[in-house]
């Protein structure tokens, strides 16, 4: 069963970051990026601290979908543990389409307490980015509900 919620949660990320997350949509068009966020949790808010961009593996319709080696998500952890932190989150584009999580997004977003990051990309320019956590809710349902980005200097 899936749940929508709203929340006061915030992803924390650096304006570097952000940027070079919506660098990778504009040049990974018309195809999604993607990637992982490195960083630290607290009362349910992340803090990104490094953002690693990753090649997009998917082999059937990578312009509609994205899938990480997971090679590099077991890299990631362990560069993560090396620094005393954790995959908080994980990042892709929507080429052509706005920001929202889609249904494949909502059934694939497997790791929960991690924000899943997502920026539209119209004709190759970055638009809007959202960011969503994915949880369990209290009714045990699958829930992903609007998260604030705060981006700092």
């Amino acid at each position: 069963m899936v749940g929508y919620a709203f929340t006061t949660h915030v992803l924390t990320i650096s304006k570097a970051d952000y940027d070079l997350i919506r660098w990778e949509a504009e040049r990974s068009y018309p195809q999604e990026c993607c990637g992982i966020l490195l960083g630290l949790t607290a009362d349910g808010n992340r803090t990104v601290t490094l953002t690693l961009p990753c090649e997009n593996v998917r082999l059937d319709a990578p312009e509609r979908r994205y899938s990480i080696n997971p090679q590099q998500v077991i890299a990631a952890l362990k560069l993560a543990r090396s620094r005393g932190e954790n995959i908080v989150g994980f990042y892709h584009s929507h080429p052509d389409h706005v920001a929202h999580y889609s249904v494949i997004d909502l059934t694939e977003a497997h790791w929960f307490d991690c924000s899943y990051l997502i920026t539209g990309v119209v004709k190759g320019s970055a638009t809007d980015t959202e960011v969503f956590p994915a949880d369990w809710g209290r009714k045990k349902r699958r829930i992903l509900s609007l998260e604030e980005i705060s981006i700092r200097a």
